[in-house]
């Protein structure tokens, strides 16, 4: 058995890793877009590193984008297998993936004006519509904490991320000739404290596993003050300000994650009356679509849902679908709160309203979670002093701020408690991956320092025999 690391190796984004038993089956781990990279985000799309007519069927771990993304680009070249998934990633990946398309179709679109004036040929976008439509009935569904025999050779277990409505770790059995090996993909971890999901559950012993390290040098804030540091960003820039604040939000986990802490301030009375617009319709499918799991939310969650039907609404909140309503937010004068997609500002909507506000010292800038530093979202995390929007430059002159304490993903300790039920003496390899090349090493090296005996960052494409 190989496996080969196609994407979020040395990276963050692109998860897409390739295993290859001895009996020549083949299936992927995730097949992820790679976003936020700057000039070279596209021809690490253009390209997979394999034959996607070779891979037999597909194991997603969750509906992000950054791990789905793909998918209808390996559909198109080919690939007319299965792709495994929990309930809820079913149900966020079809919409994720329709918003991917119609955003492929837009850039293409608003690049070829722009190569058409330079004399250049046009481009295609990485996918469309007609290729998501092929792509969502291949979507099969795997219950967690069910063991399902997907082909002769392997049982797939899903266990729980903790990550996003649906998330999962992908726990394998593989039988090759007289042996049986474990190999374990977390996917991406989420917290163990988390204000709306359970926590990651402890899944069976590897001899392999795949770990990401997005934040394996960093952590959290022990207390949450969410509610409170949003509070004291409404009132400085709405209130006293009379300005707008822009929160980048991503639309399946942080979105609803702010909406649920803006619920707490208005039970609470403390919410001020400013006008707070979630400027996304995929924001508002994906809000419908979480509704639908309350048995994945957490117990505290399940409490509050027996006083409050909708942990995710409340006075003032409105929300915006058509273009045309979206621009009319930037003609507004009024203060106001606008969330909108994408989260790390490079794409969608709220590019448009950052564009807007950016050189209005009244106004703010407030990012949420996690940025790839190349993107809109990192630039302003960084500090950059000016930035380019649409191929113009912009003075940042409005506040840009961070909420530290919101984070889908575990930090190291996170990390090291998902790891925490494995024996590390027992475990053959461990590899890490989906993080910024330094944070990857600086994990790797605290894994070899708790017992892990063979730890390895792989390079993108790089291959490995599991032994």
């Amino acid at each position: 058995m190989k496996v080969s690391f196609h994407g979020a190796a040395r990276t963050v984004t692109g998860s897409k890793h390739l295993v290859e038993l001895e009996n020549g089956e083949c299936f992927l781990l995730d097949c992820g877009l790679f976003q936020g990279m700057g000039r070279d985000t596209d021809s690490l799309n253009a390209v997979f590193g394999f034959d996607p007519t070779k891979v037999d069927y597909v194991i997603l771990s969750h509906a992000h984008i950054d791990h789905s993304g793909l998918l209808p680009k390996l559909v198109k070249e080919g690939f007319k297998g299965k792709i495994y998934c929990t309930p809820a990633t079913r149900d966020l990946t079809e919409i994720l993936l329709n918003d991917s398309a119609m955003i492929q179709r837009d850039d293409a679109k608003f690049g070829n004006k722009r190569r058409a004036k330079q004399g250049l040929p046009p481009i295609d976008p990485l996918y469309d519509l007609d290729d998501v439509n092929l792509t969502i009935p291949l979507l099969t569904v795997v219950e967690y904490n069910k063991p399902t025999q997907i082909s002769s050779s392997v049982e797939l277990l899903y266990t729980d991320a903790g990550h996003i409505i649906g998330s999962a770790a992908v726990n394998l059995k593989i039988k090759e000739g007289v042996q049986t090996k474990t190999l374990t993909f977390s996917g991406d971890i989420g917290r163990y404290r988390d204000m709306i999901l359970r926590s990651p559950a402890v899944f069976p012993p590897a001899d392999f596993i795949i770990i990401e390290s997005t934040y394996g040098d960093k952590l959290h804030d022990l207390i949450h003050t969410t509610p409170d540091d949003l509070l004291k960003w409404i009132q400085e820039i709405c209130i006293e300000q009379k300005g707008n604040l822009i929160i980048p939000a991503f639309s399946v986990g942080r979105t609803q994650e702010i909406l649920y802490e803006l619920n707490q301030l208005s039970l609470e009375k403390r919410l001020p009356h400013v006008p707070i617009y979630v400027d996304s319709p995929l924001s508002i499918e994906a809000t419908e679509v979480i509704k639908k799991f309350p048995k994945y939310f957490n117990k505290k969650i399940q409490h509050i849902l027996e006083v409050d039907d909708d942990p995710f609404d409340f006075e003032g909140l409105r929300y915006i679908k058509s273009v045309d309503e979206s621009k009319a937010l930037n003609e507004d004068l009024h203060p106001k709160v606008i969330i909108s997609a994408s989260g790390m500002a490079d794409a969608g909507r709220v590019k448009h309203h950052i564009k807007n506000n950016i050189e209005n010292p009244k106004s703010a800038i407030l990012l949420v979670g996690y940025c790839e530093p190349h993107s809109l979202g990192g630039r302003l995390q960084n500090g950059q002093k000016e930035v380019k929007i649409y191929s113009e430059l912009y003075s940042v002159i409005a506040k840009v701020g961070s909420i530290r304490s919101m984070s889908a993903h575990g930090d190291y300790e996170d990390l090291m408690q998902f790891l925490a039920c494995q024996t590390p003496e027992l475990v053959s390899q461990i590899f890490v991956v989906h993080g910024e090349a330094e944070v990857q090493d600086h994990f790797a090296e605290r894994l070899r320092k708790k017992g892990f005996k063979e730890v390895i960052v792989p390079e993108m494409h790089e291959t490995f025999i599991l032994q």
